[in-house]
């Protein structure tokens, strides 16, 4: 079943800004700091897990099992990236599923052709309308918990422009999506007039590195939209911080390179769960 504070928390009107989740590590990471919502990130995730680009490459047997296990391993409710429900109508219906299956609060679908590709990168195409909408309506047939919402994105905006993006959020929302998210805004302004033209809850994007103006939870909330993601953010964040580590051992032949801040070995042990092991062995070693 879906951690139901995903729903709960858009119901009362509460704005979830949600960091994105490439690996295990960083969602152990995650419950220390501590965060109601997280998003599962398919550009990252397959990135973390298989080393390839986010391009329709991963099965949807793949993005299950590291959703499902990204589910097992947060305290948070998961936002689960689905790209574009893998295929056609009878895929979407699997899709939701299965996600459902593993215990996703949200599954996000695009209305790009498969195979797609990330929402920040050139050359997308989209499905015609209709054919997105008919996903939406399968999506919402497939799905038998309630607290699992369905986000319809659209990454029109590049190809078809705003105005034709805004009516397929507009489209979507009569079809049932829970929540909307026009990918690749590409101005402040742009963005506070997609959230007065659809009615419903949307969502924004803070991708670095993205074409879309970056701003904080305050201004998002204030443009008008109930919820953000920053899929990129740790993962950004680990590549700088394994480079700066893999430089300084390199170069200093030293497991300790100087300047280089290294987290505390014993206290990750801990916070994956070696604590229980050891009691485990206490209790039972002969």
């Amino acid at each position: 079943m879906a951690n139901p504070i995903l729903r709960e928390k858009l119901n009362k009107g509460e704005f979830i800004f949600a960091p994105g989740i490439q690996d295990m590590i960083t969602a152990s990471v995650a419950n220390k700091v501590g965060f109601d919502v997280v998003y599962g990130s398919g550009y990252w995730s397959t990135a973390s897990a298989y080393g390839l680009p986010d391009a329709g490459i991963v099965s949807v047997t793949q993005m299950v099992d590291r959703m499902a296990t990204l589910v097992k391993t947060c305290n948070s409710a998961v936002i689960a990236d689905a790209d574009t429900g893998f295929g056609g109508l009878l895929n979407v219906h699997h899709t939701v599923r299965s996600y459902q299956e593993a215990g996703v609060s949200a599954i996000q679908i695009e209305d790009q052709e498969f195979p797609k590709k990330c929402g920040h990168t050139p050359n997308r195409k989209v499905i015609p309308l209709e054919d997105m909408v008919e996903k939406i309506k399968v999506a919402i047939d497939a799905r038998t918990d309630p607290d699992m919402l369905i986000i319809a994105r659209t990454d029109s905006r590049q190809a078809e422009g705003f105005d034709a993006a805004i009516a397929r959020a507009q489209a979507y929302q009569e079809a049932g999506a829970d929540v909307l998210f026009v990918e690749a805004l590409e101005s402040k302004d742009e963005m506070r007039r997609a959230c007065a033209l659809v009615n419903g809850p949307m969502m924004a994007n803070m991708a670095n590195g993205g074409c879309t103006p970056m701003m904080d939870a305050e201004e998002m909330k204030d443009i008008g939209f109930a919820l953000a993601i920053a899929p990129a953010l740790t993962s950004l964040a680990a590549i700088h911080a394994v480079e700066q580590a893999l430089v300084g051992f390199k170069q200093q032949g030293s497991p300790v390179p100087e300047g280089v801040p290294i987290g505390d070995f014993k206290e990750f042990c801990s916070l994956i769960g070696f604590d229980e092991v050891w009691e485990f062995e206490k209790k039972w070693a002969k």
